[in-house]
């Protein structure tokens, strides 16, 4: 184990990552319980921040946190097979394909209602009349 080096304020701009989210990646496992001082405060090795950057990369790029604890498992085993983490990739792309699709057709509708009112002083609004319907369906 390397010896801890900064505490979880440093280790946070050092990453990127927020303290609270810090915390709540160890509350859920997604990192391991880190070494803390006598007084009980958390310490981070240079490794341990670098996995905390390793973490705010996948999230940037949209993984969940399950899929981010699948990328870990694999990027600390060195005896993994690129395929599994090019599957887990493609898997991903896959599931952003679906949303962007998702998001095209609500921007499709709002572009449609939109051209549909007035935008004037009268109370009437297809907008409105859309959302309260309950008929959106992309």
């Amino acid at each position: 184990m390397t010896t801890p080096v900064c505490n979880i304020g440093r280790a946070a701009q050092a990453s990127g990552v927020s303290a609270k989210m810090i915390r709540h990646y160890e509350e859920i496992g997604l990192i391991g319980k880190t070494a803390r001082t006598e007084a009980g405060y958390r310490t981070y090795s240079d490794a341990e921040v670098h996995t905390l950057r390793f973490i705010k990369q996948a999230r940037n790029l949209g993984f969940s946190i399950k899929q981010i604890g699948a990328l870990l498992g694999l990027w600390q085993d060195q005896a993994r097979s690129s395929s599994q983490v090019k599957a887990l990739a493609l898997e991903h792309i896959a599931e952003l394909d679906d949303k962007i699709r998702e998001m095209q057709a609500m921007k499709a509708t709002l572009e449609r209602l939109a051209q549909c009112c007035h935008g004037d002083a009268r109370p009437d609004c297809p907008i409105l009349d859309e959302l309260a319907g309950g008929k959106l369906g992309w």
